[in-house]
């Protein structure tokens, strides 16, 4: 845990730190090593040998200190938008407690196929760098162990129905008296108070409530849901940077304090020149498939073989484009002088250059438009983006060896730091796979302590074999 966001915190009773808070008690009792021997071989987590394919290494003279070494985030957000924000943080160098049900653990565990093994994929995109501690937190005794670890905690973040872990007594009022330094993030899909606080978060709801849906899609088709959860996806980016701004206001101002982030509001938030076309100028918004309502041209070509995106920003990107299409005829045209007339006369103008793009093969038209100042790319599969040479420099593929599912590979953070490198990260963790090196090394259990905790049920291990 941080004192004052800065440095490493030791726990001493009556000891200095602006972050003071009480340290965990250790409970009654002798150790047992006899029955809890294999329990610790299970929490150790095994070699993970991870690291980017390439771009993963530290720059020369790196020191690889990251910025959130020492932080401690206590992680009970489960399916996408919590876990991608505290996967992001990890990246940083937080260190993420994942609390999730004994047994079944995070909803996306089961999301599949496909499986890695008998590990959802969809689960291991988005929960790297975290050790998993299996809670009951229905139990007394595992709400308990709840507060006692926010306690130790910087930060709680969690994506419960508003009012829903105040019934359990983990509640932001709740963990602020014993916790006045946390910073508590909260996860909904409508916000803390109004007319829908009770309504549960789900991404594709939320994208349609905040008009996203409305403007996504095919000019005359219907509307179309993103291929990508992008409103959970936006969430996570916002409650990421919410809580590292948290941080850095409790390191000015020595309180902690609670963040609310939200579907609906991220999405809202998102729509930038959409929402304010209508908020300044009342103009409904409309679906434009792949092309932009306001540049003209700025969209997808259909091309003999493929498809190639190219958009032409200013009146002398345009002209470049009509020269390599061989069209001087078109960029000489006064309908088309400026992009205020290319988008008055968008269909004549399109269904010329359609046209054109149809007659050669993608792979031409990209060697024709190399060079040209032009922005331009081809709309690639899967296969295509992970072969490509420029994603392949970044190094935005992460491998690691996952303890039942084998080597994995999983899409990295898409920031470079200059110095230091979000590299060697650590695989997902199985259900409770840490639990007893957690009660352990963060409270101070004992084992005979721990071994009630396993034996009422109030807490799992999984036992790695």
């Amino acid at each position: 845990m941080l004192r004052g966001g800065l440095g490493s915190r030791s726990c001493r009773r009556g000891g200095g730190g602006l972050w003071r808070s009480p340290c965990p008690a250790a409970a009654a009792g002798g150790a047992s090593s006899r029955s809890l021997g294999a329990l610790r071989a299970a929490s150790a987590s095994p070699s993970n040998g991870g690291g980017a394919r390439s771009g993963g290494a530290p720059p020369a003279g790196a020191s690889n200190v990251k910025p959130l070494d020492g932080v401690k985030i206590l992680d009970l957000t489960r399916v996408l938008a919590g876990p991608f924000a505290t996967m992001n943080l990890g990246d940083l160098g937080a260190e993420v407690i994942k609390v999730e049900r004994p047994g079944a653990g995070d909803d996306t565990r089961a999301w599949g196929p496909p499986f890695a093994g008998t590990e959802s994929v969809y689960f291991l995109s988005v929960n790297r760098n975290k050790k998993s501690i299996a809670i009951n937190m229905k139990d007394s005794k595992g709400a308990k162990l709840i507060r006692e670890l926010a306690a130790v905690s910087d930060v709680f973040v969690e994506n419960y129905v508003p009012g829903k872990l105040t019934e359990m007594g983990l509640g932001y009022e709740d963990i602020k008296k014993i916790a006045p330094h946390i910073v508590y993030c909260s996860i909904t899909g409508y916000g803390q108070t109004g007319p829908m606080v009770q309504r549960g978060g789900y991404d594709s709801i939320a994208a349609a409530v905040s008009g996203l849906m409305h403007i996504t899609g095919h000019e005359d088709g219907e509307p179309v849901r993103p291929g990508v959860a992008m409103t959970d996806l936006a969430t996570g980016l916002y409650t990421s940077g919410a809580i590292m701004a948290g941080l850095l206001q409790r390191y000015k101002t020595g309180k902690g304090l609670h963040i609310d982030c939200n579907l609906l509001s991220s999405q809202v938030a998102c729509l930038t020149h959409i929402a304010a076309n209508y908020l300044n100028c009342k103009i409904e918004a409309k679906r434009w498939g792949t092309a932009h309502g306001s540049i003209v041209p700025y969209q997808a070509f259909k091309t003999k073989d493929g498809y190639i995106v190219v958009g032409a920003g200013n009146d002398q990107q345009f002209v470049t484009v009509c020269k390599i299409l061989n069209l001087p005829e078109v960029s000489k045209d006064s309908r088309y002088k400026t992009n205020t007339l290319r988008v008055q006369n968008r269909k004549e103008l399109i269904d010329i250059l359609s046209n054109r793009f149809s007659e050669k093969a993608t792979i031409e038209w990209l060697q024709l438009f190399e060079g040209s100042g032009v922005p331009y790319g081809p709309i690639n599969n899967m296969q295509q983006v992970f072969s490509d040479p420029q994603v392949l420099h970044n190094g935005l593929v992460m491998e690691m060896n996952h303890p039942t599912a084998g080597r994995i590979a999983v899409p990295g953070p898409g920031v470079r730091y200059s110095e230091f490198a979000v590299s060697h990260p650590k695989p997902p963790p199985l259900v409770g796979q840490h639990t007893v090196e957690i009660l352990k090394g963060m409270l101070g259990y004992k084992d005979d302590a721990i071994e009630e905790l396993l034996r009422t049920g109030a807490v799992a291990q999984h036992e790695v074999r």
